[in-house]
């Protein structure tokens, strides 16, 4: 029974020494770095958060490599050029202009013109007047003529 208090006791103390925030050893300046790092990198699980705001496991670990790299005395170009080395250009939320992303920069802008060109071509086709066409009066008086007969031969 001593082994079972003993054992609750030790693992209480272990979850309330990982649960409490270490003091940072980062100072005013390197925690304004801290900040501003971790909100220009974009979290490669949720992909649509930085890893600042995200809860997945692997921002945690990004986070905590920033701050190590920012402890070490590294420029936020080197955190940089590391994490871009590790993951790919994709963890920078504003990526770098070179040619394997032209497509992220260029594309929305190509999209957005063709779907103009396809708006204007849509309506200039609806707007467009239709020439009616040419009827040859004659001919028609002579179908309608042949019509009201056999509609009155019916009758008969």
């Amino acid at each position: 029974m001593r082994r079972n208090g003993v054992a609750a006791v030790s693992a209480l103390l272990l979850c309330l020494f990982f649960a409490t925030p270490h003091a940072s050893a980062l100072t005013p300046q390197d925690e304004a770095r801290y900040q501003t790092l971790i909100n220009q990198l974009r979290c490669l699980v949720c992909q649509n958060q930085t890893i600042a705001d995200s809860n997945a496991p692997l921002a945690a670990d990004l986070r905590e490599q920033v701050k190590k790299q920012i402890e070490a005395g590294r420029s936020d170009a080197e955190i940089k050029a590391y994490l871009t080395d590790r993951y790919g250009d994709f963890v920078l939320y504003k990526p770098p202009f070179k040619p394997t992303t032209w497509l992220l920069w260029i594309g929305p802008f190509v999209l957005l013109l063709l779907a103009v060109l396809l708006a204007l071509r849509f309506t200039r086709r609806r707007a467009s007047p239709v020439a009616p066409p040419v009827v040859d009066a004659q001919a028609l008086q002579a179908l309608l003529d042949a019509e009201h007969r056999e509609d009155e031969g019916a009758r008969r």
